[in-house]
C-alpha cells in the first residue's frame, strides 16, 4: 500500500531567498504596500513648499524695488505764511516716491531754503517745492490783498493761511454806512493769506486774496463792518 505524499511550498518563506519583497506571511509585502502612497502624498507638500519658497522671494524683491524708488525730500512739519522766514523747526524729512518732473526740495538742500521767504501760504505736511520759497508769489495778476482788522467774535477761530473764506459786509449802527459799496452783493470770495494777533488783545489783522476788483470794495467798508465766514475747501 502506497501512501500519496503532496508536498506543499512553505507559504511562509519566500519563493526565492533573495527577494525581499515576500518574507514570512507576506508581512513585508503589506508594509511596502503602505509605505509606497506615503511617499506620493508627499510630493504634492514638497511642491507646495517651493512655491512658497518663491512667493516669498518674489514679494522681498518687489518690496525692494518699491522702496529704492524712495527719495529724502522735505516737508513742512507745520503750517507757514507768505512771508514768512523759514526755519529749521518749520521743516522736517520724508522719504517719498517722487514721479520725474515735479519739483522738490532735496532733504540734502535744505541750506539753500531755510533763511528765505515763503512766497506763499502753505500747510502742514505739505512737500516743499523750490518755487514756493523766494520772492512772493501772491497777489498773482488780476488779484489783491486787503487787510480786515477784526475784533473777537467777526472771524472763527479755525481761520487760519489757506483756509477759504467768504468776506460778509455787516450793517453799521445808524450814522454809518448801511449799504455795501458793492451792487453785486454783499458777501466776497477770498483766500486767507495771514493771520496776525496784535499785541495787548487788539484787533486781529486777516489779511485776504480776492480780485482786484473785490479787494478794492473790501478796503472801501468801515472798520468794524465785515465779518468772515470759513468755508470748507472749493466752497464759494
Amino acid at each position: 500500500m502506497s501512501a500519496n505524499t503532496t508536498f506543499r511550498p512553505d507559504i511562509g518563506r519566500s519563493a526565492k531567498a533573495g527577494d525581499g519583497r515576500w518574507v514570512e506571511n507576506g508581512k513585508k509585502s503589506a508594509a511596502s504596500r503602505l509605505r509606497t502612497p506615503g511617499r506620493r502624498r508627499g510630493v504634492p507638500y514638497l511642491l507646495l513648499g517651493v512655491l512658497l519658497v518663491l512667493v516669498c522671494v518674489g514679494a522681498f524683491v518687489l518690496i525692494s524695488l518699491r522702496s529704492g524708488d524712495r527719495q529724502p525730500v522735505l516737508a513742512l512739519a507745520r503750517s507757514v505764511s507768505v512771508g514768512q522766514v523759514l526755519a529749521a523747526q518749520d521743516l522736517r524729512q520724508v522719504n517719498v516716491a517722487v514721479d520725474p518732473g515735479v519739483a522738490v526740495v532735496p532733504a540734502d538742500q535744505a541750506a539753500s531754503v531755510l533763511g528765505r521767504p515763503m512766497a506763499t501760504s502753505l500747510s502742514a505736511g505739505t512737500l516743499l517745492t523750490p518755487e514756493a520759497v523766494g520772492g512772493t508769489a501772491v497777489p498773482a495778476a488780476g488779484q489783491g490783498i486787503a487787510a480786515l482788522a477784526l475784533k473777537p467774535g467777526q472771524f472763527p477761530a479755525e481761520v487760519a493761511p489757506g483756509a477759504r473764506v467768504s468776506v460778509v459786509f455787516v450793517p453799521g449802527p445808524a450814522g454809518t454806512a448801511t449799504t455795501p459799496p458793492s451792487t453785486s452783493g454783499v458777501a466776497w470770495p477770498a483766500v486767507v493769506t495771514s493771520v496776525n494777533t496784535q499785541p495787548g488783545g487788539q484787533d486781529t489783522v486777516v489779511s485776504v486774496q480776492l480780485s482786484e476788483t473785490a479787494a478794492r470794495q473790501v478796503a472801501a467798508v468801515p472798520a468794524g463792518q465785515v465779518s468772515i465766514v470759513l468755508l470748507a475747501a472749493g466752497g464759494n
